[in-house]
């Protein structure tokens, strides 16, 4: 029989739950729920209750729940999520940013040894025990951050050995952090340089040799690929993603980064999320718009690489739904910092705070195709982070500056 236990967390000045949010369009600040002089009731892992601290005070003495008495000001949102990072990989890729900024090109700097193949190498040459120490340790600074739910892709072992390698290690690391990492096969991010048939014999020998072991060991459920002029096209990949749907693993898609062609191939096959974007143009968003699929904009990346963001707000006010993510990777978004970046994005793009705190939480966790977390609501999983401030518009304002100083994940502070 389980012991139930309760926790009391308040007073908090400001309790923004994120709930009761359409999850497709633009969002003003007035529909946030905002709830003053709050409190949260936790009943093991899940919220019980969200009210105001002076009515639920009595119920949590009686039911004798653990208190967490608060002083001074906080305010409390959902635990932040992270839908698209790249955080499991070795090796640096410092020679590239300065290349880079120095005006060398993509082509220039893979010659030089670079690109995302240098990843590749060094990863691959990684044992998988390294592997689970530096995902653990990245994913251990996202939950300082407040980031309690972590998408992590694999991408660079790029074989049948070393694809499931990076895989395994994505879910090894999940038993060694407080955070969720919600592992992503990425099998099919660029074309391997040692494989020596086409590109199509490539992605058949993954989807028969690695689809079947990540449903055998649990290992992931969610199928990416990159569709770019230097990666795979949508005639390549049809036949991959056609054997992931049948098999039942959900797909999401990098699409439309430099050229356009990608979110189009999102739709066509119900992809949770259509990720970068940054070349989406009108007809692409119009698309986005009348389909299922979230778009997920990286703005990490357009601030590695120095190029533009993804119209944010054109797809907001064509009723598409935006998340954002960190696209934390060692080439082109090394920083990984999610709150600073998502601010950022907002000041250039004039995002609300609620489309900005929305696209980090609730429709963050729709891209994950998670429907357990993102608000703070009766049911839903106890991860809760307290900023140490009265105004929740000081967060946004403070441009990531403003640091969680508790977190909560699963009802357990961390």
């Amino acid at each position: 029989m389980q012991t139930i236990k309760h926790t009391f967390i308040g007073p908090i000045r400001q309790a923004v739950t994120m709930s009761n949010l359409p999850l497709k369009g633009a969002l003003k600040d007035e529909q946030l729920e905002v709830i003053s002089e709050a409190c949260i009731l936790i009943k093991n892992d899940k919220i019980h209750q969200v009210g105001n601290y002076w009515d639920l005070y009595p119920e949590a003495q009686s039911i004798g729940a653990e208190m967490v008495n608060l002083k001074g000001d906080f305010v409390a949102l959902p635990g932040l999520i992270d839908c698209h990072t790249h955080i499991c990989f070795d090796g640096s890729r410092a020679q590239d940013y300065a290349m880079r900024n120095s005006g060398k090109s993509y082509l220039e700097i893979a010659k030089a040894g670079g690109g995302i193949w240098d990843t590749v190498t060094q990863t691959r040459k990684a044992k998988q025990e390294k592997l689970v120490h530096l995902t653990v340790q990245r994913a251990n600074r996202h939950l300082k951050d407040g980031i309690t739910t972590i998408e992590v892709k694999s991408g660079y072992g790029l074989s049948v050995a070393e694809e499931l390698k990076m895989l395994r290690a994505v879910n090894e690391a999940n038993e060694s952090t407080y955070a969720d990492l919600i592992p992503t096969c990425l099998a099919a991010h660029i074309p391997p340089k040692d494989f020596q048939r086409t590109q199509r014999d490539y992605l058949k020998s993954i989807s028969d040799e690695v689809f079947p072991v990540l449903k055998a060991e649990g290992l992931a459920n969610r199928i990416d690929a990159f569709i770019e002029e230097t990666a795979f096209t949508a005639d390549d990949i049809h036949s991959y993603f056609q054997k992931a749907k049948e098999m039942g693993f959900d797909i999401t898609v990098h699409a439309d980064q430099f050229h356009t062609g990608g979110s189009q191939v999102a739709v066509s096959f119900g992809a949770i999320s259509a990720d970068h974007l940054e070349a989406s143009t009108d007809k692409e968003i119009a698309l986005l718009a009348q389909s299922d699929t979230i778009a997920v904009a990286l703005p990490g990346a357009s601030m590695g690489l120095g190029v533009a963001y993804t119209p944010a707000r054109k797809l907001l006010d064509a009723c598409a739904s935006l998340a954002i993510a960190s696209d934390w990777n060692p080439g082109s978004a090394p920083m990984g910092d999610l709150l600073m970046q998502a601010a950022v994005l907002g000041t250039f793009k004039k995002l609300s705070n609620a489309e900005i705190l929305a696209a980090i939480t609730t429709r963050a966790a729709a891209a994950l195709n998670l429907h357990d977390r993102g608000q703070l609501n009766s049911g839903m999983l106890a991860d809760i982070v307290l900023f140490p401030t009265a105004d929740y518009r000081e967060i946004t304002y403070q441009q990531g500056r403003l640091k969680p100083s508790k977190v909560f994940k699963r009802g357990i502070e961390v």
